[in-house]
């Protein structure tokens, strides 16, 4: 049988596959000593857990930012999730999901159906807010124009 040739992989998914010793971890954060409103068990996530909720957001639907924070949360039994971690992890799950398209993968993960808490899209997903909109409205959502150099926001049904 021959061997064939397999896909290099991507920048981007390599850091998504990345294991790190500090990814989902717990780690307890005392009232009044963490930055960004965290205290209580905050969650260190774990990029690929970040790339499976994702995933699980089906067409005609959204899923916020806190919405994403709160499952992962919640699957670990932390109190919250960070946010800069999460974060991050997301722009990863966003740009090694375009890797995947580019390769010529049919499903990819669905990123741009998360959005900020506020609706507002996401300049930092790959091709920014403008390719998100162009997503999202090629699903049915309706995207009202950003104002000044505010980013567009969907508008929820």
């Amino acid at each position: 049988m021959a061997k064939t040739a397999t896909q290099p992989i991507g920048k981007w998914r390599a850091k998504l596959e990345k294991p790190h010793a500090s990814h989902g971890k717990i780690v307890h954060v005392p009232p009044g000593e963490g930055k960004m409103g965290m205290s209580g068990d905050v969650l260190i996530p774990k990029p690929l857990d970040v790339d499976a909720l994702v995933r699980k957001v089906r067409k005609g639907r959204l899923l916020t930012v806190g919405e994403l924070r709160d499952k992962l949360a919640k699957a670990a039994g932390a109190d919250q999730s960070c946010p800069l971690t999460t974060g991050i992890f997301l722009r990863i799950v966003a740009e090694a999901a375009e890797e995947d398209r580019v390769a010529g993968k049919s499903r990819i993960t669905p990123y741009w159906r998360v959005v900020k808490d506020d609706g507002k899209l996401n300049d930092k997903y790959p091709g920014g807010a403008k390719a998100q909109a162009a997503k999202l409205k090629a699903e049915g959502f309706a995207i009202q124009p950003g104002k000044g150099k505010q980013p567009p926001r969907v508008v929820r049904p």
